[in-house]
C-alpha cells in the first residue's frame, strides 16, 4: 500500500518538474510588433497581503472589453484573478506618452481612489508571466501636522522599461511618474487620462535565467549571513543538546543496568526502584487509544507531505512567481498521501487491540481536515463579505470537494483496510500486569504542562531566526528561495524534538510515572504552540498588518499550520520515545 502511494507521489514529482520546465522554459517567442500578453492581477493594501481585490474593483479605465484569463487551481487558491490590462505592449515597439484610455472620475470614484491611496494600495500585473508592481498613488504629508491637510494624488502615467534577448522578453520594470497625477484631495469630478511610455533595451541575459533576479533577492550577502548564523546557532544547539543528553543518558543508563544486574544476582526479595520497577506498566496501552492512533496517522501523513514538498522545492519547482505551484502541490500531495494516514492509524489502533477501526478511520480523516475546513468556511465568509480575491469561487470549492471525495477518502479507506489486514502485533519486551501500579506524587515541574514548556522551548530556539524570513515571505512581500537552508533547519528541528522527548520520557519513567504515551506526543508537538506564540509577537511587533480580515486570516491559517506542526512533531516525539523505551526494557531482565 505504502509502495503504491510512494509511486503515485513520485509520479506527481515528475509531472510537477515537467510543468515547471514548460512554464519557465516554454517557447515565449515573439515577432516584432506582436502583442505580448499583459494581465492586471490585483490591488490591495501593501501591509495586508491577504486583503487583495480585483484590479477593476477600483475605477481604473478598462480600455474596452475586459477578458479574464483561465487559471489553474493553485493560482485561484493564491488569490490571483488575472484580466486583460488597458496597456498594449507590443514586442520591441516603443511608445511615448501613449493614452491607454481617457477616464472621467466621478466624486465617488475620487473618494474610492483617495481611500485606497490612504491605505497604501499597490497594483500587481504580469507581462509574459513576469510580475510588475507599483503604488497607485501618494500622500503628501510634508510640513503638515494635521491629517486633514494631507494631499492625495493618483498616478496616471506608467513608464515600462523592458529588456529583451533576440525574440524573448527577459525583464520588465514599471515606474510611476510623480509629476503626472490627479488630485484626489477634494470630492469633486476629475479628468484622468491614463497614459504610458514603453522603452525597449537589448540584453545578453539568457531566457533560462530571467527569474534569477527574483531568487537573488533572498540570497543577498547580508541575508545569507543571517541565514548561516541561524544554521550555526541551531547546529551548536543540537550538538550541545545531543552531546549533553547522550552523555547523561548513557552514564545514567549504564549505572542503571549495572545496578539492576547486581539486584538480580542479590536476593530476589530486594525491592526494585526506578524505571525497572514499572516494567509491568510501561507498555500498558494509553487512554483514548482511537484518538491517539488517529493523531499518529495524521502526523505521519503531514510529515510525508512536508518531505515531498521539500523534494519539489529542492529540485526547483517552486521558483519565484510560479503562480500557485505550492498550493497545487499541497492539495494534490495531501490527497495522495491520505492512504498513509489511514494505514498508520488503523494498523497502530489494531496493535493497541482496538476493535472499532471504522470509527478510528473516520476520526483520522477528520482530525486535521475538520478544523481546517471549519477555519476555511469562516475565513472564506469573511473574504466574501470584503469582496476580496481570497474568497474562492464556487467552482473551485466544488473541485476541492471532488478531490476530497474521489481521491482523499477512497485512499484513506484503502489505507485503513490495508492497516487492518496487516495483523501486526505490538512488540513489547515486557509483559503487562493486570492492574496498573499507582503513580507516586510528583513535584509540579514534572507535570504535563511544565514538561511541554521545556520540550517546546529548545526546538523552537533552534528555528526561531529562520521563522522571521518564512513569515516575511508568507505574510509579506519578501521572496524566500533558500530551500536548502530551510531543509537543514527542518532536519535540526526533528533531531532536537526527538532528543528532548527521549530525555523527558526517561526522567518521567525514572520517577515511576508509566503514563508516557500521551506525554511524549504532547511534548514533541509543543513546539507548534511556541510557533503560534511567535505569531502573536510577529503580528504586533514585526509587521504592520491591520484590519479584521487580515487579522482573522493571519491567526486563523497560522492556527491550522501550527496545529499541523503539533501533530507532525508529536508523532516524531512519540516514535523516538517508543524506540528508546523498547531499547532500555529489552536490555534488562524483566520477571
Amino acid at each position: 500500500m505504502e509502495d503504491s502511494l510512494t509511486i503515485l507521489v513520485l509520479a506527481l514529482l515528475i509531472s510537477c518538474c515537467a510543468t515547471q520546465v514548460s512554464s519557465d522554459g516554454s517557447d515565449h517567442r515573439y515577432k516584432e510588433g506582436e502583442t505580448v500578453p499583459l494581465y492586471a492581477n490585483k490591488v490591495g493594501p501593501f501591509h495586508n497581503p491577504s486583503e487583495t481585490y480585483r484590479y477593476f474593483d477600483l475605477p481604473f479605465c478598462s480600455g474596452g472589453d475586459v477578458k479574464e484569463k483561465k487559471e489553474a487551481l493553485g493560482e485561484v487558491l493564491n488569490g490571483d484573478r488575472l484580466v486583460s490590462a488597458p496597456y498594449k505592449l507590443e514586442f520591441r515597439k516603443e511608445k511615448e506618452s501613449k493614452v491607454a484610455c481617457p477616464k472621467k472620475l466621478t466624486r465617488e470614484d475620487v473618494a474610492k481612489f483617495r481611500e485606497a491611496v490612504k491605505k497604501d494600495y499597490y497594483f500587481q500585473m504580469y507581462y509574459d508571466d513576469l510580475p510588475i508592481w507599483g503604488f497607485i498613488g501618494k500622500v503628501d504629508k510634508e510640513g503638515k501636522a494635521d491629517p486633514s491637510e494631507y494631499k492625495y494624488s493618483l498616478y496616471k502615467h506608467i513608464h515600462f522599461d523592458i529588456l529583451y534577448n533576440k525574440d524573448r522578453v527577459i525583464e520588465i520594470s514599471a515606474k510611476t511618474d510623480p509629476s503626472s497625477v490627479v488630485d484626489l484631495t477634494e470630492d469633486k469630478d476629475a479628468d484622468a487620462d491614463f497614459t504610458y511610455t514603453v522603452k525597449w533595451r537589448e540584453t545578453e541575459i539568457p531566457f533560462e535565467k530571467r527569474m534569477d533576479k527574483y531568487s537573488q533577492s533572498s540570497s543577498l550577502p547580508h541575508h545569507l549571513e543571517i541565514h548561516w548564523f541561524s544554521i550555526i546557532n541551531s547546529c551548536v544547539t543540537v550538538l550541545l543538546l545531543t552531546g549533553f543528553l547522550a552523555t547523561i543518558l548513557m552514564r545514567v543508563l549504564k549505572n542503571d543496568f549495572m545496578k539492576y544486574a547486581q539486584d538480580e544476582e542479590a536476593a530476589d526479595d530486594q525491592e526494585e526502584t526506578g524505571w525497572k520497577y514499572i516494567h509491568g506498566d510501561v507498555f500498558r496501552f494509553p487512554k483514548h487509544k482511537s484518538l491517539f492512533a488517529a493523531a499518529l496517522g495524521s502526523g505521519t501523513q503531514l510529515f510525508t507531505l512536508t518531505i515531498f514538498i521539500f523534494m519539489l522545492a529542492l529540485v526547483g519547482v517552486f521558483y519565484p512567481y510560479n503562480r500557485g505551484a505550492l498550493f497545487t502541490a499541497l492539495v494534490v500531495i495531501y490527497a495522495l498521501t491520505s492512504g498513509i494516514a489511514g494505514y498508520t492509524a488503523t494498523s497502530f489502533y489494531c496493535q493497541l487491540e482496538g476493535t472499532n477501526w471504522v470509527r478510528n478511520l473516520l476520526l483520522t480523516g477528520c482530525l486535521f481536515c475538520g478544523p481546517l475546513f471549519l477555519t476555511f468556511c469562516f475565513l472564506n465568509t469573511v473574504a466574501i463579505a470584503y469582496s476580496a480575491t481570497a474568497a474562492l469561487p464556487f467552482g473551485t470549492i466544488v473541485v476541492i470537494v471532488l478531490i476530497w471525495t474521489l481521491v482523499t477518502s477512497p485512499l484513506l479507506v484503502l489505507g485503513g483496510i490495508a492497516g487492518k489486514n496487516s495483523k501486526a502485533e505490538f512488540q513489547a519486551p515486557c509483559r503487562t500486569t493486570k492492574y496498573p501500579r499507582e503513580i507516586p506524587p510528583l513535584p509540579w515541574y514534572r507535570g504535563t504542562l511544565p514538561q511541554m514548556a521545556m520540550a517546546g522551548f529548545l526546538p523552537f530556539s533552534a528555528i526561531y531566526i529562520e521563522l522571521y524570513y518564512i513569515f516575511a515571505s508568507v505574510w509579506g512581500h519578501r521572496i524566500y528561495t533558500i530551500y536548502s537552508i530551510l531543509f537543514i533547519v527542518f532536519i535540526i528541528l526533528l533531531i532536537v524534538t526527538a532528543f528532548i522527548t527521549v530525555a523527558l520520557t526517561y526522567f518521567q519513567l525514572a520517577a515511576e510515572d508509566h503514563e508516557w504515551w500521551w506525554r511524549s506526543f504532547l511534548c514533541g508537538g509543543s513546539t507548534g504552540l511556541f510557533i503560534y506564540a511567535y505569531c502573536l509577537y510577529y503580528y504586533y511587533a514585526r509587521s504592520d498588518m491591520s484590519g479584521f480580515m487580515q487579522t482573522s486570516f493571519f491567526f486563523g491559517y497560522m492556527a491550522c499550520i501550527c496545529y499541523g506542526f503539533f501533530l507532525m512533531l508529536g508523532m516524531v516525539g512519540f516514535r523516538a520515545a517508543l524506540l528508546f523505551v523498547r531499547h532500555i526494557y529489552r536490555s534488562i531482565k524483566c520477571e
